[in-house]
């Protein structure tokens, strides 16, 4: 359903909630870290009519309005979740392509190494890291072929 939030956003903005947009939004809700091809699949679900580019203009103005927020989670298109949600990393597993968010606060030590030594303010809502998750990990630990360090498989004994 439509936050009112939204439409007090984008009305003291001097923008309406137009179906597009309220369509677009309510999809970034509900998948949470969504590619604008997740997000069209979503909002062609009860409006046939739209289409990619519809998708991509409504991302980019809700960006610019700081409604949503979109993070680089590997080679494709990037995600896109709600602004309003708290500021998070991302861990992305490279074996289910899971993600988990973790707060901020876990790297806040890096962030201050970083501060101090460059001077650099990060924005860690667009920041990502990449590995294995628990149970991937489990499971690469168990399997008979476990992988290496770059996710390929350990070359056999001898070789």
């Amino acid at each position: 359903m439509v936050s009112t939030d939204w439409k007090t956003d984008l009305r003291r903005r001097g923008y309406r909630l137009t179906p597009q947009r309220q369509l677009v939004l309510e999809a970034v809700d509900t998948l949470e870290h969504a590619t604008p091809d997740d997000i069209l699949s979503e909002v062609r679900r009860t409006a046939s009519g739209v289409n990619i580019s519809t998708v991509y203009r409504t991302l980019e103005l809700l960006e610019e309005l700081e409604l949503v927020s979109h993070a680089h989670l590997g080679h494709g298109a990037p995600t896109y979740h709600l602004a309003d949600r708290h500021h998070h990393i991302h861990l992305v597993c490279r074996d289910c392509a899971d993600v988990i968010e973790a707060d901020v606060g876990v790297v806040e030590e890096f962030t201050a190494k970083l501060r101090g030594a460059f001077g650099f303010e990060t924005d860690m809502k667009h920041f990502a890291i990449f590995g294995r998750c628990a149970g991937c990990a489990a499971k690469a630990a168990d399997g008979p072929g476990t992988a290496g360090p770059s996710g390929d498989p350990a070359p056999a004994a001898g070789a």
